[in-house]
């Protein structure tokens, strides 16, 4: 959370004031701005030292930092976007595999996580590349009501991968 000066410790005689609606005082002694503040019920923040003159507002300090700490959830929420939790599907999986696969997916999404699901082939599956995409098409028409796939399955090697984000 960022420092603020505020009031007696703001150095300098001279600042530009600018009041609670966001107008502006004009120059203002440095004394007279904090007498000012103090008469509303206030505090002198300031806001630009490296103005010449320096720039203050008044504000409710309390107030100040609240919005500021609000604006910083909201921006870390917005960073987050979720882990990558990853399943594993083989092309002949069993019918209860596939559906612990399926619920565990639909947990991950619920948590707002994405999901990789990558697919194997060994030896003989490559000939059968068909059967695992349908695996992976019917696992993305399973969690479809929570999320959505981030572009078709890519072959990288041996491997088949999609990841579904939540929506």
């Amino acid at each position: 959370m960022k420092h603020y000066i505020i009031n007696e410790r703001i150095r300098g005689t001279e600042v530009r004031v600018i009041d609670e609606e966001g107008k502006q005082l004009g120059i203002v002694q440095t004394v007279d701005a904090v007498r000012l503040a103090n008469e509303r019920g206030l505090d002198l923040v300031l806001v630009s030292p490296a103005a010449t003159p320096p720039v203050c507002r008044i504000a409710d300090i309390g107030k100040l930092k609240y919005e500021e700490s609000k604006k910083e959830k909201v921006a870390r929420k917005g960073q987050k976007g979720g882990d990558i939790k990853e399943l594993k599907l083989s092309p002949k999986i069993a019918q209860h595999d596939f559906e612990v696969r399926v619920k565990k997916a639909r947990e991950f999404l619920e948590k707002r996580d994405k999901v990789k699901i990558s697919m194997f082939f060994r030896g003989r599956w490559m000939a059968h590349v068909d059967l695992g995409m349908q695996t992976i098409n019917k696992m993305i028409e399973a969690v479809a009501e929570l999320g959505k796939p981030e572009g078709a399955p890519k072959r990288f090697g041996k491997n088949f991968i999609v990841i579904i984000a939540p929506k």
